[in-house]
């Protein structure tokens, strides 16, 4: 049986940016644009008229503004929000998506053909998103320790306001490293970092090659580049790299659980958190083998059950839990294991 196409409202005061959001997303045939508005308010009648599967966004608006328009949606008609920003206004994103947007695309900062296919397929793939998601969230001190526990996290859509409530939640008891992967493209990553930096004890920066990782930073992968540790001299080391060609994602959990494996043994702890694909279900494997933990989201809390899903399915996955319950249950282990007692 044919499924119904996935209906887009277009929300954006450019009308280049209209016809050109319009033109891309209809190559697919799987997706119908059903309406365009130039503004918040026009936005809000259209959605509430067109009850579209996804509104596409742009933030800066006359009238009434991207954010103004997410309050006031996710009020009154909850619906999946994907932000079109440019690189200049990455930190805008963030605010964006704690207001209830479930992703984001950047636009690229010139516009050849190369960079309209990037922008087409990032388009589609994110849009097509929308039929995985939950049917709930369619409405919607660098003090030396021996040994920490290492925390690996992976997530894509969805994952930068699921991460934040970990390390929130984790700021009862900052004694691990934390090594994050989030799907997100170069630019937007360090604004991430600098975001999650002021919401509780954890000194959070965008990964550096070279550096020593130390009990309560956090690390994020920086946008395109690959995060790994290693052991050097008996101490732990970030190392950022470019990815190959054969690496899907940059960063990638897998390419971060591998390296947690190798040097952390049992005391690795890899979280997947929600997101499309599968990566991160490789890594868990490691890491199991490996004597270590793996812990994923439960379909409950999970935006998009597709990571979670695909690393519960190897079997490497110890917990399954709700995202309130998954950060509750880090500090307990963090607590149990101690500063550089339990191995």
């Amino acid at each position: 049986m044919k499924r119904e196409p996935i209906r887009v409202l277009v929300v954006d005061d450019s009308a280049h940016n209209r016809r050109e959001i319009g033109e891309l997303l209809s190559q697919a045939p799987d997706i119908q644009i059903v309406g365009t508005a130039s503004d918040g308010e026009e936005g809000l009648k259209k959605a509430s008229q067109l009850q579209p599967d996804v509104i596409t966004l742009d933030l800066e608006m006359p009238r009434l503004d991207g954010y103004a328009f997410l309050r006031l949606l996710m009020a009154s008609s909850p619906t999946a929000v994907i932000v079109i920003s440019s690189y200049t206004h990455r930190s805008d994103v963030f605010k964006a998506l704690e207001l209830g947007a479930l992703d984001f695309v950047a636009r690229p900062r010139r516009r050849g053909a190369e960079e309209a296919v990037a922008l087409r397929e990032e388009l589609v793939e994110k849009v097509r998103a929308v039929r995985l998601l939950r049917p709930a969230a369619r409405r919607r001190d660098g003090r030396a320790v021996a040994n920490p526990l290492l925390i690996g996290i992976g997530a894509s859509t969805g994952g930068p306001p699921a991460v934040q409530r970990l390390l929130e939640s984790l700021s009862a008891e900052p004694s691990p490293v934390v090594l994050i992967a989030q799907h997100m493209p170069a630019m937007f990553t360090r604004a991430f970092a600098e975001r999650l930096d002021r919401i509780g004890a954890f000194t959070v920066a965008e990964a550096r090659d070279g550096e020593a990782l130390l009990p309560g930073h956090a690390y994020v992968a920086p946008g395109g580049r690959q995060l790994w540790v290693q052991k050097r001299k008996g101490k732990l080391e970030a190392r950022v790299r470019p990815p190959v060609t054969a690496e899907k994602h940059a960063p990638s959990a897998d390419v971060l659980f591998h390296s947690l494996a190798e040097v952390g043994g049992a005391r690795a702890l890899g979280v997947v958190l929600t997101g499309m694909g599968a990566d991160g279900a490789a890594g868990a494997v490691a890491i199991h083998r490996a004597g270590g933990q793996v812990w994923a989201e439960s379909e409950r809390s999970a935006v998009i059950f597709g990571m979670p899903k695909e690393a519960i399915a190897t079997g490497a996955v110890a917990r399954v839990l709700g995202l309130e319950e998954l950060g509750t249950a880090l500090v307990a282990e963090a607590r149990r294991r101690g500063m550089g007692g339990e191995k």
